[in-house]
């Protein structure tokens, strides 16, 4: 196939509606006279209807009821390598001819490889690096249980999205000038049933074995080529067939989609929305069959990486040093006195006992108390220190989030707890007060990193200004100059690092954090710290992205977490306690 260039009359070729580095053409396949009519597309029969569970047409009930199409067969994964390529589901409408591919160039021809008995040598970093790419998603699926594929949204401004657009439209110009002809060209048309042909069979579970042999019928493109060849090609028919199915096929949330495709008339406009339509059908499939397989990939993800890591570990012996450097100091951080702070008391007796408590009422250290006091400490980690566990290098970037996360919310609920000691209990009562403050707060909080100075008086002067019409608009007294004042100072001083309200936020969201490790995340917010209350939904998600994190972490690592600190309890706490694998 050629490709696309502006300026060029296209003539039974035409641009692919893709991703902007593919903009490959349709081609005519020929049709040999030889061949045989094959049978006229069905009409639609009772099979089809009855294939839908009653109330809803869902595929995922289908899967979920067991259906009426084979009952012993199982549900897996559908084959995207044979039956649909793995694309984006924003390119809905995508191309139904493929691109050029590239060919080995002389240099490629020429160039040396290594000889098969000199393998090249990868050192330690590079074999990390290599497992840290290839378990990237493994790790990410096997920490968060919610993990499912997003639809793809680019903004019409960008330079990405206006080069889409653009290919799009070009594309189905063209089709509508080859479908508006005399007579009509179905050559790129063909290829369109084609692919949605394909699409719909990959959506069928494996047990549909009626309704495929129903669509490989209605769309036998060796019918539908000799067809075209007579300029008898029913486009709109056919989209309407197409339609019927979708129907049968999506999930519920589709079903407002493909109703306004039943009012489309016009037909190209209507495979348009078709394809689009079907893009959000199949990453509907994927994340269902995601969500189905959930223990199954999670088993696999942890022994995955471990094996992964075992080969890292196998190759350099030493490659746990530093993690045993981490769960040291985290059993000594357990056994120092706790750091007197007039705030301790009310914490502790709120949020539950610390492990540092713990230590001072004689218990022994538990591996799971030094394993907690370890993830927290990453929350603090200097980035200058390269000894990082080695069992984390590959979740370095989510504790970077996570720790910006729980900055994010220190700095905001200390500007809250502030502003609500001036303003009272009055504002703060009504959600949507507290709900534009944070926003406010969030909007100005982007330079705190590098501007925390400015940052804090950007936010300081619009805090006392939504508190000021508030109050005026409530009918309440506003702030004396003296108070407000006070709590633009107030509120510029939480820059500083060692600001006695944002040292405190700072201590009880880590004992949050240390809470939800031991008791869950539902728990722990049953009872929080004051001054946490008005973040609590802000809470819930760090804590939860925080204990999955180190609940997978200690799945995978756990056999070497307790080898390593079997060596730092006592002999006799080891012996008596039989230390079980975490």
């Amino acid at each position: 196939c050629c490709h696309f260039q502006p300026g060029r009359r296209l003539d039974r070729h035409v641009p692919r509606p893709v991703a902007l580095e593919t903009a490959a053409v349709c081609f005519q396949t020929p049709v040999s006279p030889t061949q045989r009519p094959g049978p006229p597309p069905p009409r639609r029969s009772g099979t089809a209807q009855a294939a839908r569970p009653p109330g809803r047409g869902s595929q995922l009930e289908l899967a979920a009821s067991g259906g009426e199409e084979g009952a012993d067969t199982v549900l897996k994964m559908p084959d995207v390598e044979e039956n649909v390529p793995p694309k984006d589901p924003a390119d809905g409408e995508r191309e139904s001819c493929k691109p050029e591919t590239s060919r080995p160039t002389q240099e490629d021809k020429s160039s040396p490889r290594p000889a098969p008995d000199q393998p090249p040598f990868l050192s330690v970093t590079g074999l990390t690096e290599i497992v840290d790419e290839v378990s990237k998603l493994s790790s990410k699926i096997g920490m968060n249980p919610d993990y499912h594929k997003e639809e793809k949204t680019l903004l019409p401004s960008s330079l990405e999205g206006k080069v889409k657009e653009t290919m799009h439209n070009a594309f189905w110009d063209h089709l509508k000038e080859q479908m508006s002809a005399a007579p009509p060209d179905f050559s790129c048309a063909l290829e369109l049933l084609k692919e949605i042909k394909e699409i719909l069979l990959s959506l069928l579970l494996p047990r549909q074995n009626r309704l495929r042999t129903e669509i490989e019928e209605a769309l036998n493109m060796d019918f539908l080529k000799q067809k075209a060849e007579r300029g008898a090609l029913d486009v709109p028919y056919l989209s309407k067939y197409i339609l019927n199915m979708m129907t049968l096929l999506c999930a519920p949330v589709r079903d407002e989609a493909v109703q306004k495709l039943e009012n489309v008339t016009e037909p190209v406009q209507l495979l348009r929305g078709i394809f689009q339509v079907l893009g959000l059908m199949k990453m509907d499939m994927v994340n269902y069959t995601i969500q189905s397989l959930q223990p199954h990939r999670q088993e696999h993800s942890i022994q995955y990486e471990r094996a992964k890591f075992q080969e890292l570990l196998n190759k350099q012996p030493s490659l746990l040093n530093h993690t045993t450097k981490w769960l040291t100091k985290a059993a000594a951080d357990l056994t120092m006195p706790p750091p007197t702070c007039p705030d301790t008391a009310d914490s502790s007796s709120v949020a539950g006992p610390s492990p540092n408590e713990a230590t001072n009422n004689s218990e022994p250290l538990s591996p799971s108390m030094v394993l907690s006091q370890g993830f927290l400490n990453l929350l603090l980690w200097d980035p200058e220190n390269e000894e990082f566990p080695e069992t984390l290098v590959m979740d370095r970037t989510r504790l970077q989030e996570l720790e910006s996360q729980l900055h994010q919310l220190t700095i905001l609920a200390s500007v809250l707890l502030v502003a609500s000691s001036f303003s009272g209990s009055v504002l703060f009562g009504s959600p949507q007060f507290v709900d534009k403050l944070k926003r406010i707060t969030r909007s100005l909080m982007e330079d705190f990193n590098s501007r925390p100075e400015e940052a804090m008086l950007a936010v300081s002067e619009q805090v006392s200004q939504e508190i000021h019409q508030s109050l005026k608009n409530m009918g309440l007294a506003d702030l004396s100059s003296d108070s407000t004042a006070s709590l633009i100072i107030q509120l510029q001083n939480i820059a500083k690092k060692e600001n006695c309200v944002r040292s405190v936020i700072d201590q009880r969201i880590h004992l949050f954090l240390k809470c939800c490790l031991v008791l869950g995340v539902q728990r722990s917010l049953l009872d929080l710290p004051g001054g946490l209350t008005l973040i609590e939904a802000e809470l819930a998600e760090l804590g939860q992205k925080f204990v999955n994190f180190t609940y997978h972490n200690q799945q995978v690592f756990g056999p070497y977490y307790t080898e390593i600190l079997e060596t730092l309890m006592s002999p006799a706490h080891a012996q008596r306690a039989k230390m079980k694998s975490l």
